[in-house]
């Protein structure tokens, strides 16, 4: 059973080949949520952050494709950080939480697969307003 309300890496099949190896993603098979959009970070320079937000009611899973990157994840009480630099896994991240993606390697890649449609309104651009929503829903 896959644990839909702590931030996770999760495990993809990975099909071993002398040619060269091979995983695959089915929806809520193996990500807890049906995927509405895909997108992927990518020549994101030295020294560059992505993120700075949090989701309302997204959940998302990022695989770092190519290359390497880290995740530091805060639920508002907690921060934890998560590296990723393999293909056949990925960082399953729930609704309210506050993401930033930082030391991007050369060349990397970042996979994010989403559970809705993109909407501005689902989101807290600025960490006081994530605060705040996270202090009235205790």
């Amino acid at each position: 059973m896959i644990n839909e309300d702590k931030p996770h890496i999760i495990d993809l099949p990975k099909i071993q080949d002398n040619r060269g190896n091979l995983t695959f993603i089915e929806n809520s098979r193996h990500i807890p949520f049906d995927i509405k959009r895909v997108y992927y970070l990518y020549d994101v320079p030295g020294g560059e952050s992505r993120g700075g937000h949090a989701h309302k009611k997204l959940r998302q899973y990022i695989i770092a494709a190519s290359g390497s990157f880290d995740v530091v994840l805060d639920d508002g009480k907690n921060k934890t950080r998560f590296s990723l630099n393999r293909s056949y896994y990925g960082l399953y991240i729930p609704t309210m939480t506050w993401r930033e993606l930082e030391n991007f390697s050369s060349g990397s890649v970042c996979l994010v697969l989403a559970s809705e449609y993109y909407d501005p309104t689902d989101y807290y651009y600025t960490y006081d307003d994530f605060m705040k929503a996270v202090n009235e829903n205790e």
